[in-house]
């Protein structure tokens, strides 16, 4: 869902930047290694059908389910700056409130609690020379709650923080905006991939403007031009010929490939379905449980409803853009509908491997993740 590779039309696969979606080569490959292919697509589909079934099973009333929750999250001066030893209090608002529980943060602006039994909540974080700032939730049973980043402005009136719908767009647009600046290894694009997974869904114009900005990226134009030399220096694709005319036919190609891919895989049907066509890193659990939850992701998404639903746009968008190519690729390199369908299946299974590498390497090569803004207003 959130790495985009280049293929060779001989097979080779070459991994490129970050993007949303990828589709795979649409020449007529050997029926032997589509269907070997096609095999582990169907292993890797029935891991997620597992995984779903699992989820969305009734519980089990004899079952031991989590009763305790977490709460944790970051303070900040308004500029950025951790802060340091502010004092953060803890006080149940609900019916059975208990005791008031007190923490301060570490060097990191950082603070946490554990052992929650659920329920409303509200959190007073102040310190010397800052407005004191509240924050009321709710904690659920098993849940490890995140406040975000809380900023404290230099000292004036009390501040009373609420959670505002009014506001959803415009703190949707920060988190975006950060989104924007993840880069593997500080220069591969990461833009669809979440780290918050209660962040904000996307408007349709949002969509549009990550989708556009992840086509015109200079990464993106510098790995079209790796992937065309290598076809050039290869001769994959004979019929655009060499020189810098054939040159130019292979990179219009590959960047058609990716552009139209992006586009109507990240924006044009996830606006359609109403889906947000980001992949929610869950970084919590056991590994078993990330590693389904990865693999569940290449056929389903969460809606801008917050629910999780089948993954129309990304699968529907594969299988269109393979159709378009054909009209742009050579004669002899042109596939039929079956493979057309068929590379649609396999691009949805290496979709999933893609899906375990943003969930246990990618986020260690990504320095200087962003902080991302809370879903609060004053």
């Amino acid at each position: 869902m959130t790495l985009k590779c280049f293929r060779l039309r001989d097979g080779g696969l070459l991994t490129a930047i970050p993007a949303h979606q990828h589709h795979a080569s649409h020449d007529a490959r050997r029926k032997g290694f589509l269907w070997a292919r096609l095999a582990i697509f169907a292993v890797l589909a029935g891991a997620a059908a597992c995984a779903a079934a699992q989820g969305g099973a009734a519980p089990d009333p004899h079952s031991a389910l989590p009763t305790m929750a977490s709460l944790h999250g970051v303070v900040t001066s308004t500029d950025g700056t951790a802060y340091e030893g502010a004092r953060v209090v803890l006080e149940r608002t609900g019916d059975g409130a208990g005791p008031v529980v007190t923490a301060q943060t570490d060097s990191n602006g950082a603070f946490s609690f554990a052992n929650l039994p659920p329920g409303a909540f509200r959190l007073t974080v102040s310190t010397q020379g800052f407005q004191t700032q509240f924050i009321s939730g709710v904690l659920h049973a098993g849940e490890d709650f995140d406040v975000h980043t809380i900023a404290l402005p230099v000292a004036g009136a009390t501040n009373e923080v609420r959670v505002s719908s009014e506001s959803q767009v415009e703190i949707a647009q920060e988190q975006l905006n950060l989104e924007e600046k993840q880069r593997v290894l500080g220069m591969f694009p990461n833009f669809y991939v979440s780290y918050d997974q209660h962040a904000e869904p996307l408007t349709a114009r949002q969509k549009y403007q990550l989708a556009w900005r992840t086509s015109i990226d200079p990464v993106t134009w510098m790995m079209t031009g790796v992937v065309a030399g290598a076809e050039q220096a290869s001769n994959t694709f004979a019929g655009y010929g060499q020189g810098a005319q054939g040159y130019g036919k292979r990179f219009g190609a590959n960047y058609a490939d990716g552009f139209t891919s992006t586009m109507l895989g990240g924006a044009i049907l996830p606006s359609l379905f109403r889906q947000d066509p980001r992949y929610f890193y869950k970084g919590t659990g056991s590994l078993a449980s990330r590693a389904m939850y990865a693999i569940a992701n290449s056929v389903i998404c969460k809606g801008d409803n917050g629910h999780w639903q089948p993954n129309y746009s990304g699968i529907l968008g594969g299988i269109a853009a393979g159709g378009i190519s054909d009209l742009y690729y050579p004669a002899s390199n042109r596939s039929g509908v079956e493979v057309t369908f068929a590379n649609a299946l396999i691009g949805t299974a290496e979709g999933a491997v893609q899906n375990l590498f943003q969930e246990f390497i990618v986020r260690r090569l990504t320095p200087r993740l962003p902080r991302y803004p809370s879903t609060v207003t004053q």
